[in-house]
């Protein structure tokens, strides 16, 4: 496998002409540079701007570290959810989010380094740490350990984009999260193929290498070598590998990743548009629910559009009304979840007097494995055969690096086994970036 982290230092010289009587050339203009150097880049999805936190751009402490070209922010939060038709089940019959009360917190102190001082353009050292706790521990896991710890690089122009170290990529692929920003906190319901297939996600990093190739300004090209996220899951990861550190637990092996896409930003009558398609391919053994032997295999192929339909403000063409779709497959014999298809429908900046609100509709269907819900059947017990969802959401910009999110979700199958009633919850995020 290739290592999983490097660093490159730059040497640049420049040429003088040795005849005094030539007049000089002007001196070119240093390259400018801008705090928004040191956020989260060559990602999927983007983190607000610096100038949107709690913590004021402006202010002596931002300031002192960016002219050593460094910055230091936190994301935070707390999540509830609780279900609205039935009383509460004790604790040990429980099966899915919200079936108790069901509370959350996170919060992720990063530390990003541009690296000026060695000469390096658009090049960024990014360091992350995962603070996670859940009420409930299959919904965690609970944990405190690295999140990020890579180098990144542009090159050729910025066509040419290089990632590697201990990298999550549920920020880089697939591109799950509803408008393309974390801070709304809306993502798919049940869209967690791509990390049974072994892609690592937050709060779970792995050592990867991660390449993206701009082959026209709207059309690319991304993959990615990173070593296999535990089979069994979260929970299991976490205890074989608590600190987030260790480079290959045993057994874990190489997934791999490519993703096509055409990506295009809105501009004045222009809409905005994104279609993805990609394959991870997972060479680390897996349980096969048909003979029960451990076979490698694991795949997961997804394909993805957002599709921007209205445009609601010449002045910032991003706002307006989008609808989006989603198609995943996974193998039945080795994944619960086989099947994921949803469709999205969002509005960016709803109210005028709102620009940075966003409201959400996103319906999903969950195909659980025939493979698995056979075994349970054959052991007497009951199952729902697919999950359908159908949630709305609203995402208040309550200040500057604070947004509440509430939602509520109606669940038609909520869990594989057993077969317990359907349920309306209510969800509660507040996210923080300081």
């Amino acid at each position: 496998m290739v290592a999983a982290f490097f660093c490159g230092v730059v040497i640049c010289s420049r040429a003088q002409s040795g005849d005094e009587n030539q007049t000089p050339p002007d001196r070119p203009a240093p390259e400018a540079r801008s705090i928004e150097d040191l956020n989260y880049l060559g990602g999927a999805a983007a983190l607000p701007l610096f100038s949107d936190s709690i913590i004021d751009v402006h202010s002596r402490f931002r300031q002192q570290m960016y002219r050593k070209g460094l910055a230091l922010r936190v994301m935070a939060g707390p999540q509830y959810t609780q279900n609205m038709l039935d009383a509460p089940v004790a604790a040990d019959e429980q099966v899915y989010v919200g079936q108790r009360q069901f509370a959350s917190m996170f919060a992720q102190p990063i530390l990003s380094w541009d690296m000026r001082q060695l000469n390096l353009r658009r090049a960024q050292l990014y360091v992350g740490a995962a603070l996670q706790w859940a009420s409930w521990r299959p919904a965690g896991p609970k944990t405190t350990q690295l999140w990020a710890l890579y180098f990144y690089k542009e090159f050729a122009r910025d066509r040419v984009e290089l990632k590697t170290g201990y990298i999550a990529h549920n920020m880089n692929f697939v591109g799950l999260f509803v408008g393309g920003s974390t801070a709304a906190a809306a993502q798919g319901v049940y869209a967690v193929l791509p990390f049974e297939a072994g892609m690592s996600y937050y709060p779970l990093t792995a050592p990867a290498l991660d390449l993206r190739v701009r082959a026209t300004e709207h059309v690319y090209w991304k993959g990615a070598a990173q070593r296999s996220i535990d089979p069994e899951g979260g929970v299991r990861e976490v205890e074989r590998n608590h600190t987030g550190f260790r480079f290959i637990p045993r057994g874990d092996r190489l997934v791999l990743i490519n993703e096509v896409g055409y990506q295009r930003a809105a501009a004045a009558d222009l809409p905005q548009t994104w279609f993805r398609a990609g394959y991870i391919e997972n060479t680390t053994g897996y349980t096969n629910a048909r003979n029960g032997r451990v076979e490698p295999g694991n795949h997961c192929a997804y394909v993805l559009m957002d599709r921007q339909l209205h445009q609601s403000s010449r002045e910032h063409p991003d706002r307006g009304v989008y609808v989006g779709g989603s198609a995943m497959a996974v193998p039945e014999s080795k994944n619960a979840y086989a099947h994921y298809y949803e469709a999205r429908l969002y509005k960016e900046a709803p109210f005028r007097a709102r620009p940075s609100d966003m409201a959400t509709v996103v319906a999903s269907r969950t195909g659980y494995s025939s493979v698995i819900t056979n075994n349970f059947v054959a052991g007497g017990k009951t199952v729902w055969r697919a999950g359908t969802t159908v949630t709305g959401s609203y995402s208040l910009r309550t200040g500057p690096g604070s947004y509440l999110c509430l939602g509520v979700g109606y669940l038609h199958g909520p869990a594989i086994t057993p077969r317990v009633p359907s349920a309306l919850t209510f969800t509660a995020g507040w996210n923080l970036f300081f």
